[in-house]
C-alpha cells in the first residue's frame, strides 16, 4: 500500500466527517493516535474536546444553543488499564464496559451499528491501542450500512501487531461532503507520522478544512514507560 502524506489527504478533503489515526513515532519511541470531529450544523460545530480523567469527552460550547445531544455529546477517548480506546461514539463505553467484561474488541463491537442518522447512517469508526512492557500493537474498526442500505450492517476489523516506525492508519467518516454523506471506503490510509507531537497537531489542525473544523485531540504514549502526552485543540476557544 501507498503511503500518504495525512495533511495532504487532509487538506484535499473538505469534509472527511470524523476520523481516527493510529501509529507509531518515526523514532518508535512513542504510540501515537490522534481524533478530530468536524461539522457543517450550528449544532455540530458547538462542541469543544475537554479533558475527562485519563481520556475525553465532547461538550458543547454554549449550552443554550445544544439542540440535540444525540450523537454528539459522547467520550471519544477512554483508557482501560494498558488499552486506549479511541472512537466516533458511545461505542466507547460499549467497548469499555465490555472489554472489562473479558471480551475483545471485535467481540464488543458486534453489539454496535452503524448510527441511525439516516440518510446518512454514518459509520462507526473505533480504535483501540494496546501499550506494555516494551511492546505495541492496535486495531481498527468501522461499521457501516451496506451502501446506504439500513437494512445490512458490514463489519471491519484491521489489526496491526508491531507497527512499523513512522507509520500508522488513518480511518475517517466520509469520503467527502454529500448529501447523503458517502461512507468511507477501503481499508484504513497508511500515513506517515512524526516524532513530534506538537508538529502532529499543528499540522494536522492547519489542514483540516477551515469553516468544517471543531476539535481536534493528539496523544503520544512512551511505549516503554507507558507515560503519556496529549494536546487538544479547539475551535471555539
Amino acid at each position: 500500500m501507498q503511503k500518504k502524506d495525512i495533511y495532504s489527504e487532509l487538506k484535499n478533503n473538505a469534509y472527511p466527517g470524523r476520523g481516527i489515526i493510529i501509529g507509531k513515532s518515526e523514532d518508535g519511541r512513542y504510540a501515537v493516535t490522534a481524533y478530530f470531529i468536524m461539522g457543517r450544523s450550528e449544532n455540530s460545530r458547538n462542541r469543544v474536546f475537554v479533558e475527562d480523567g485519563d481520556g475525553i469527552r465532547t461538550q458543547a460550547f454554549d449550552p443554550s444553543k445544544l439542540t440535540d445531544p444525540h450523537l454528539i455529546i459522547y467520550a471519544p477517548v477512554r483508557v482501560l488499564g494498558n488499552k486506549t480506546i479511541v472512537t466516533n461514539g458511545d461505542q466507547t463505553d460499549t467497548i469499555y464496559e465490555l472489554m472489562n467484561q473479558q471480551l475483545t474488541f471485535e467481540q464488543s463491537l458486534r453489539t454496535r451499528e452503524f448510527e441511525d442518522d439516516a440518510p446518512n447512517y454514518t459509520p462507526r469508526i473505533s480504535g483501540i491501542m494496546k501499550v506494555g512492557d516494551g511492546a505495541y500493537s492496535y486495531a481498527m474498526s468501522i461499521l457501516k450500512s451496506a451502501d446506504g442500505n439500513p437494512a445490512s450492517c458490514r463489519r471491519f476489523t484491521f489489526s496491526y501487531k508491531n507497527p512499523i516506525n513512522g507509520e500508522g492508519h488513518f480511518i475517517h467518516t466520509y469520503m467527502g461532503d454529500g448529501s447523503p454523506l458517502p461512507s468511507f471506503e477501503g481499508e484504513p490510509k497508511l500515513v506517515g507520522i512524526p516524532n513530534d507531537m506538537d508538529e502532529f497537531a499543528d499540522g494536522l489542525w492547519d489542514a483540516l478544512n477551515e469553516d468544517n473544523k471543531v476539535s481536534l485531540f493528539v496523544r503520544f504514549i512512551d511505549i516503554e514507560t507507558g507515560e503519556t502526552k496529549s494536546r487538544i485543540i479547539n475551535k471555539n476557544a
